[in-house]
């Protein structure tokens, strides 16, 4: 029976094992090249024992430039080069992602006009493209060409054309799209097979091909069915080594990576149809959020395909690779699949990193945390003994870091359980993984030899008589609110409805109304929670759509999605001025209409603060307490947990010093 860790064969080469790490964008780059960043970002995952690593994807031609720092394939062959060579130190295979966006671009940095097979508006953009004429395809073709030439001098093993998410090839192949009256327009592969006759030729290394087989839009757009007899007629002359079936198109944008609000395996299907028709010779990489070694090594192991991409899990654990195949699953870090740090076509431009590893993208700039326990000598153990206040995230992340750097830990934890508002969190439609991360927060302090003490209130005396540092990490409190709230009126916190277990498998009040200021997925997954237990709900923004900061992640179309299925009423504009004991009165910000609605129980899903009092009052009698996490600022996991690994990291080395002056 085949397995994750065995060899497969790409064409000419050969992968050492069948995990892929596949191509996204990283916002590593140094104008329109490859980085140094990205080269010990590369050799990481190789080094976690990766087989397969597909860099981020370059431009084939200067028409095409979709995101600042987008590479352009003429200006990445010294960063190729590089790539190349710290992977195949490291023993794993590199291609290069080339393609183009087409309609699905942007004009913002070059000013010209966008190519597309057709002038057909971009339905999120709403930018109409050129329609390409005659010298426009040949350019583009002669530019897959060069750009599978360079990455192949440059060392690369091959190329991976893009047709799928974001891609031009992709819209001549669909009649969404692709509405011409040529021969390109009449058989609608036709462009696609001759990219590939040009990379063929252009190379001798593997040629592998990213294809959509369903673009979510069966009116006229790819289905799997049609997708699936297009690639055997490609494959049947050779086009291609591999294919990677992925889905999604202008009317998915964020279809090829969701959120945690669609499961894992979102392709099996598709990817096993598309295994049964090609040839032997033609290996199928399996797509779709798969980050549970035990799916990709199910999905192998059953014939559904030959190899499998998990490139979000090798965010959150760049050794996963490695784990996974000395039989230490147990031990990956999991993804939790929230898309809030590894997506970057966003405003911010912000680079890539992980919640879960916020080491991610930062590999060559920041000191990464010790991955086998250190010994200290030197320094009297009192001294070396951290006193962690709080269980979350933060404090956690804390415990375990400086536990492998040689510190004796203790954890005071005041609730019966770990894990803080991530706990919370993973009650929320969709992040339910957010409990995964916690557990293996957990698990690994306790391998590390933290002691974990819960149900105990760290007392001020207490504190104040440690010899060794203190770091608190006590998490947040409720905010300030910005409406008036009558003394007997059914409000709860977010919080509250969240961690209520009577809530569970109940009924829940109704009508209830839940006021989202923030526009993030608390809001939103509170409503949604309610609803399910069969309330009648009122969503309540201040903002134009509801979970407008859900954009960042690609869920923003498909919550409002699921909560007009849900039958969630969303007034928009408006903010909260009181609440009763049972009713809500609220106001719209732009005509300044008031209206009074009957009310069973309110939730403020608003900002909470920094609970930072205990941190005060140990600071105010004795020197050198830290402060990590939400007890800072409250912000997201990737924060707190970063916070808490820096701090931890400077304790260890002052410890070092002490230890060996």
């Amino acid at each position: 029976m085949t397995s994750l860790g065995d060899p497969v064969e790409l064409g000419s080469a050969t992968a050492r094992n069948r995990l892929v790490f596949g191509p996204h964008p990283t916002n590593l780059g140094r104008r329109r090249s490859l980085s140094d960043r990205h080269v010990a970002y590369y050799r990481t995952r190789a080094a976690g024992g990766t087989g397969v690593i597909v860099v981020e994807e370059a431009s084939v031609h200067p028409s095409d430039w979709p995101y600042e720092r987008a590479p352009l394939a003429s200006q990445c062959v010294a960063g190729w080069e590089q790539v190349a060579a710290a992977c195949h130190d490291e023993g794993a295979l590199v291609l290069a992602a080339i393609g183009h966006t087409g309609g699905q671009g942007s004009s913002a940095y070059n000013q010209s006009a966008l190519l597309a097979p057709s002038s057909v508006p971009d339905v999120v953009t709403r930018e109409v493209p050129k329609a390409m004429e005659d010298e426009d395809i040949a350019a583009v073709v002669e530019g897959f060409a060069e750009a599978a030439a360079l990455a192949a001098a440059a060392g690369c093993d091959g190329v991976e054309v893009n047709a799928g998410q974001w891609s031009l090839l992709r819209q001549f192949c669909s009649g969404l799209t692709n509405v011409r009256e040529d021969d390109l327009g009449s058989d609608r592969a036709a462009l696609l097979a001759r990219v590939l006759d040009a990379v063929r030729s252009a190379t001798a290394g593997v040629v592998g091909l990213r294809f959509s087989c369903d673009e979510l839009a069966p009116w006229a757009g790819l289905v799997p069915s049609t997708a699936a007899s297009l690639l055997a007629d490609l494959a049947a002359v050779g086009r291609f080594d591999y294919v990677t079936v992925v889905r999604g198109s202008a009317y998915g944008t964020g279809a090829t990576n969701p959120d945690g609000n669609v499961g894992p395996g979102f392709n099996r299907e598709a990817t096993a149809l598309v295994r049964s028709v090609l040839p032997g010779s033609v290996a199928v990489v399996a797509q779709g959020s798969i980050v549970d070694p035990q799916m990709a090594a199910e999905i192998v192991e059953g014939g559904e395909a030959d190899l499998v991409e998990m490139t979000r899990a090798q965010l959150a654990d760049s050794s996963l690779g490695a784990k996974v195949l000395a039989g230490d699953v147990g031990r990956v870090r999991p993804c939790t699949l929230c898309n809030q740090a590894c997506q970057v076509r966003d405003p911010r431009n912000p680079l890539v990193s992980c919640i879960a590893d916020p080491h991610t993208g930062y590999e060559s700039v920041e000191e990464p945390p010790p991955l086998k326990p250190v010994a200290l000598r030197g320094d009297s153990e009192a001294r070396r003994h951290l006193l962690v206040v709080g269980g979350g995230p933060a404090g956690l992340e804390c415990a375990r870091v400086a536990a492998l750097g040689g510190l004796r830990v203790t954890v005071l934890e005041r609730s019966g359980r770990l894990g803080g508002m991530a706990v919370a969190a993973s009650r929320l439609p969709g992040h339910g993984r957010f409990a995964r991360l916690v557990g293996w927060l957990e698990a690994e302090c306790r391998l590390a030899g933290v002691e974990l003490v819960m149900e105990h209130e760290a007392a001020l005396e207490e504190l104040d008589a440690h010899e060794g540092p203190i770091v608190c990490c006590t998490g947040s409190r409720p905010g300030r609110r910005s409406f008036a709230l009558a003394q007997f009126a059914p409000a709860l916190t977010a919080a509250e409805v969240l961690e209520a277990e009577r809530l569970v498998g109940e009924a829940a009040p109704s009508p209830a109304v839940v006021f989202d200021p923030i526009g993030g997925p608390v809001g939103i997954g509170v409503a949604e929670t309610l609803a399910s237990l069969g309330a009648a709900v009122m969503l309540v923004t201040p903002h134009f759509v509801a979970g407008e900061q859900l954009a960042r992640t690609g869920d923003l179309a498909p919550a409002n999605v699921r909560l007009l299925r849900a039958g969630v009423t969303i007034v928009r504009r408006s903010l909260i001025c009181s609440v009763g004991a049972s009713s809500i009165t609220i106001e719209h910000r732009d005509s300044g209409e008031v209206s009074v609605m009957p009310l069973a129980v309110f939730v403020d899903a608003g900002h909470r603060l920094a609970e930072d009092s205990l941190c005060r009052s140990i600071s105010a009698v004795r020197a050198g307490v830290l402060v990590a996490g939400d007890a800072v600022a409250p912000r997201t996991v990737l924060e707190a947990v970063l916070d808490a690994r820096r701090v931890a990291m400077g304790l260890c080395r002052s410890a070092k010093e002490l230890a060996d002056p």
